[in-house]
């Protein structure tokens, strides 16, 4: 029954999202070959954010539904410690070969299996981080890599013992969250630094971030100062963006168009491929204006 809705739902959205690519070309003279672009990128990106979501979760139900993952936590007690132990050892590797596809994978120890996390972003592997587990009763972090600023004892203390599969699955998607944050951040001050007027800010956990740029890196233009909030630690899009004025004199009159166009491409879109988008609108101009 998974396997006909994952096909059914995943079949859908590739549909959509080949519909969104033909339905783009412009139907008429009025419009304009930029905004075209831009919806369809937007409708794209949250295509596939969800058809990724619909994967994790359809192979999550597959895995639950083949694996019963409370059968890992050492509840029922058998009459050999030994072979409850290695009963247990089978059950987490046999979980974790399901699981190999979504970037996490499992390695039997003497004492409890590690889990390896390995993150990604918009088809980029990123960072991996480990959970080195004791498979006993209470099951028990021995140790780990996670960074101290993402909330593994708040999501170990809520799902380790009553929910393994949902504590592996939470873990995974705030280390996912932190290392797209941190990409995009990275991608924006090492890619397109011409752009900034003012070095990036960032906290550790990359939920709020800070940057005045301008949309001419020659100085130009006025400046704009974007602060981007996440308050969901799991995303890597913001939840809120505000965008203020920094010029010294008068506001243009051009502002509030620019900042508002500005605001939605940063809620729909990665950090960097806003930037990539002005880097575009620049050349364009540029091509047009040395045009005799």
């Amino acid at each position: 029954m998974a396997s006909s809705q994952k096909h059914g739902v995943l079949y859908q959205l590739e549909r959509l999202e080949a519909h969104d690519q033909r339905s783009a070309r412009p139907q008429d003279g009025h419009q304009g070959p930029q905004d075209s672009e831009t919806d369809l990128e937007a409708k794209i990106l949250k295509l596939r954010k969800l058809r990724d979501e619909l994967r994790t979760k359809v192979k999550l139900h597959e895995a639950g539904a083949r694996i019963p993952i409370a059968n890992l936590e050492p509840y029922e007690p058998l009459k050999n410690s030994e072979e409850n132990l290695k009963m247990k050892l089978e059950k987490a590797k046999a979980f974790f070969q399901a699981f190999h596809l979504t970037g996490l994978s499992g390695k039997l120890t003497t004492k409890g299996v590690c889990i390896c996390f390995n993150t990604a972003f918009e088809g980029n592997i990123l960072d991996s981080y480990y959970v080195d587990l004791i498979i006993k009763k209470p099951l028990q972090i021995h140790r780990h890599s996670v960074p101290v600023f993402i909330p593994l004892e708040q999501i170990a203390a809520k799902y380790l013992e009553t929910n393994f599969q949902h504590f592996v699955y939470s873990l995974s998607e705030h280390l996912n969250g932190y290392s797209g944050r941190k990409y995009q951040a990275d991608q924006l001050q090492c890619g397109f630094s011409a752009f900034l007027a003012r070095p990036l800010q960032r906290n550790s956990l990359c939920t709020l971030l800070s940057f005045t740029y301008t949309m001419d890196p020659s100085g130009e233009s006025f400046p704009f100062c974007a602060r981007l909030v996440y308050q969901d630690l799991t995303t890597t899009l913001p939840t809120d963006v505000t965008i203020t004025y920094q010029g010294t004199g008068a506001t243009p009159a051009s502002w509030e168009n620019q900042r508002a166009v500005h605001e939605t491409l940063f809620y729909k879109n990665a950090l960097h491929k806003v930037f990539e988008s002005f880097l575009r609108v620049r050349e364009n101009f540029d091509c047009v204006s040395s045009v005799p």
